[in-house]
């Protein structure tokens, strides 16, 4: 990149399970992240050499990016909603789901309260009681909770590092917490009421509303990157089946193809000739793309049409005319597609 170019800032995060499985995920995207020393705080992408990554802690991106210090970033849809709120005008969600990354924000409280089976018993233990504390790292989303449900007689303790031991320690009597499995807090002795999830949160793709208004070139660079996000991301689950298959003509195979419920693949099969010294062979190369769940009842069907020879791979990216989340970032941009009018 000529230096005299601006640089587009993409955030990451720097640490913790994030860091690690963001650098994973935008490996198997093709987009791998090239950091020469881990203790550096920047690094390149070799596939968009004019971006230059910046790896910040996860509650630091949601801030730089709404004060325009980082173009693009990638963090949990949790730290933003707590740092920013609801609906931040700096910011755009650009792709709300990037498949990994995804937890949730859980009430927890003693499993010996028997009386508490809800956010209402919860409720009416606290009236009873003269309050309750609830330790968390996530204070104004909890907040806001017991808010819209009103909720009162609720201090929020804000506390760092394991929560879970916070009401045998008797700093506070249950803990707001991200979640993946339930498991720590069963291990803790804590339960989750019934409608105790506050939050569900994965790892998304955000970024500022003015640098992406005002400069095309993060714009193209925000296409590239969900062209390859949204192509990895719909190839999950996929493989491509290949046949061979005997008959008159390339309508004839389509017929027998399409009769087979769930054989249409993307939109059909794709059919060829099979080229041999006996031009006259009648063989047919057949190919198409289904889901992990019917793969073998899409290979039983191929054989009970005269298929043979049936080879199986993953399906590594699906790319779509246009990601549809480009097309949702240039509507809420009121921008048109380049080249369309």
């Amino acid at each position: 990149m000529n230096a005299s170019e601006p640089q587009i800032r993409l955030a990451l995060p720097s640490k913790g399970r994030m860091a690690e499985e963001t650098l994973e995920f935008l490996d198997e995207c093709g987009l791998r992240i090239n950091k020469a020393n881990p203790r550096q705080y920047s690094a390149t992408i070799p596939a968009l050499p004019q971006a230059l990554v910046l790896f910040q802690r996860v509650r630091d991106i949601p801030i730089s990016v709404a004060a325009g210090d980082i173009d693009l970033a990638i963090t949990g849809y949790d730290v933003v909603t707590e740092v920013l709120g609801d609906a931040p005008r700096e910011v755009i969600v650009i792709h709300d789901n990037l498949g990994y990354g995804g937890c949730d924000l859980v009430l927890a409280v003693p499993d010996t309260w028997a009386d508490v089976d809800s956010v209402e018993t919860l409720a009416m233990r606290a009236e009873r009681s003269g309050g309750l504390r609830v330790a968390t790292k996530h204070g104004n989303i909890v907040g806001r909770f017991f808010t819209e449900r009103g909720v009162t007689n609720m201090q929020i303790v804000t506390a760092d590092g394991t929560l879970e031991a916070a009401p045998t320690v008797g700093y506070a009597d249950m803990i707001a917490d991200i979640s993946s499995t339930g498991t720590t807090l069963q291990e803790n002795r804590l339960k989750i009421p019934s409608d105790g999830v506050i939050l569900t949160s994965s790892a998304i793709l955000l970024g500022n509303r003015k640098a992406l208004e005002a400069r095309q070139d993060i714009l193209e660079a925000t296409r590239f990157l969900l062209e390859f996000i949204e192509a990895y991301l719909r190839a999950q689950g996929q493989y491509m089946v290949f046949a061979n298959m005997r008959g008159d003509t390339a309508e004839d195979i389509a017929r027998r193809v399409l009769n087979q419920r769930g054989l249409g693949g993307l939109q059909g099969p794709t059919i060829s000739p099979i080229i041999t010294p006996d031009t006259s062979s009648g063989w047919w190369a057949i190919n198409i793309i289904v889901p992990a769940n019917r793969l073998y009842t899409a290979v039983e069907q191929i054989r009970n049409i005269g298929g043979s020879g049936v080879v199986v791979t993953p399906v590594r990216y699906i790319f779509d005319e246009s990601p549809a989340r480009y097309r949702q970032l240039l509507q809420e941009l009121n921008k048109t597609e380049k080249g369309k009018a």
